[in-house]
């Protein structure tokens, strides 16, 4: 489980590797990563945009960018959490993801960008 907390906003992330999707044979492997963000800041917010950098192991980067998280917005008031998952493909058994979220302070507009810890995503046989 990887952690980061940007202005109050904390992202919290673990993975899975999904071998019932995977294709080692075709360098095909598929990783499945939940991620909670729990808004401990005084201020009522919402999750614009995310922004993300995908490594695989041979140095390839792809960048993805976009409105919202698997088709949502959500709006966190104090206190409150959204969790979500997703999925990357890579073609390699090992990788990282890193990235940001676009937020706005509902009180004011204010946005800030909130930091999502790099994370890897590992084929578990790798580890040994």
């Amino acid at each position: 489980m990887d952690t980061k907390t940007t202005e109050g906003v904390k992202v919290t992330v673990t993975t899975n590797y999904l071998p019932d999707y995977s294709s080692p044979v075709q360098q095909h492997y598929v990783f499945a990563y939940k991620i909670s963000i729990e808004n401990n800041s005084e201020f009522t917010v919402k999750l614009l945009r995310r922004h993300w950098y995908i490594h695989d192991a041979t140095g390839v980067v792809r960048e993805v960018e976009g409105e919202g998280v698997v088709g949502q917005q959500p709006v966190l008031e104090p206190g409150e959490s959204h969790e979500y998952v997703s999925g990357c493909n890579l073609k390699t058994s090992l990788g990282k993801m890193r990235g940001t979220y676009l937020m706005e302070r509902m009180v004011d507009g204010k946005q800030f960008d909130v930091t999502i810890p790099e994370f890897t995503l590992i084929v578990p046989y790798k580890l040994n």
